[in-house]
């Protein structure tokens, strides 16, 4: 587990280095077809995208906790959750993250946050609703297993850079069709076709390598949650009635989805095809298997 969490670290820069090729592939492509090859447009798209990644990065908590609508809590607003968390903090041997609330009926959680000392965590009204603290308990030592591992840092710059692409995707887009249609000849439709193609297939590659990330983060943190209550079976139990109840948000939001502790979107989206999280069923007899040989 531990090499894994060493690992975590370096896959942060290698993800960072492979968004990074694609926002200069998209930067230099806008700089062939609208710039005419000029090198300070190239220079100005790439370093516009990298501030605006920094950015997103440094203050991707707070927009991921927004945009899902969380509210912050403390201890004399929910002590069964604060003490719980607290709790696993000091097992953990981690600073206290920030407790939010979501006002969702679904059985759900997630956490964020770009290292441990600037982390959160939070649960919907529906998981605190449904589970014993047993199951809760096991839920949040998965969530704070994000933490520890640096899960959350990679999912932060995933986050950071995916907008980045997705940005420059669109202005990309845009242009293309703008051009295409006020220029028919051969070197228009060209540059539609193009811009086209690039707006589709670049967020698609984020999407993908954000996606083949996330499923192995899911299971680590769940090994490491089981680690360190020593009760697979509470984490597993809460799986189940997740299972059974649904884990699907009544505000539907495919940029933070991956922060979730289960897939948070709707059963026949067409984001599933893609799904960042690993099936429940698989998780549970991963779960059964380190019970059996505890």
């Amino acid at each position: 587990m531990y090499s894994e969490i060493s690992h975590n670290k370096h896959r942060s820069l290698l993800i960072m280095a492979v968004f990074l090729l694609i926002i200069v592939g998209l930067a230099d492509l806008f700089d062939v077809i609208y710039a005419g090859g000029s090198p300070a447009v190239l220079i100005g798209v790439v370093i516009g995208g990298l501030i605006y990644a920094v950015i997103s990065y440094y203050l991707g908590m707070r927009m991921s906790l927004a945009v899902n609508g969380a509210k912050e809590i403390q201890k004399s607003d929910n002590p069964r959750l604060y003490r719980i968390i607290e709790n696993l903090s000091i097992a953990d041997g981690l600073p206290m993250p920030k407790v939010y609330i979501m006002n969702d009926p679904a059985p759900n959680a997630f956490a964020t946050g770009r290292d441990p000392r600037h982390s959160a965590v939070c649960a919907t009204s529906g998981l605190l609703d449904i589970m014993n603290d047993n199951e809760l308990t096991g839920v949040f030592a998965h969530e704070l297993g994000h933490i520890k591992n640096y899960d959350s840092r990679v999912s932060m710059i995933a986050f950071a850079l995916t907008a980045v692409i997705s940005l420059i995707a669109d202005i990309l887009l845009n242009l293309s069709f703008f051009r295409g249609g006020n220029n028919r000849n051969e070197d228009g439709q060209f540059a539609l076709f193009i811009g086209i193609a690039a707006a589709i297939l670049a967020p698609l590659v984020a999407l993908l390598i954000q996606m083949a990330v996330s499923r192995q983060r899911e299971y680590l943190a769940d090994a490491t949650g089981a680690l360190t209550t020593r009760y697979p079976e509470g984490l597993a139990s809460a799986l189940r009635k997740i299972q059974v109840n649904g884990s699907t948000l009544k505000k539907q939001n495919t940029a933070t989805a991956h922060f979730f502790f289960a897939n948070p979107l709707r059963a026949h989206s067409i984001t599933n095809l893609f799904s960042t999280h690993p099936p429940i069923e698989e998780r549970i007899k991963r779960l059964e298997n380190i019970d059996k040989h505890a």
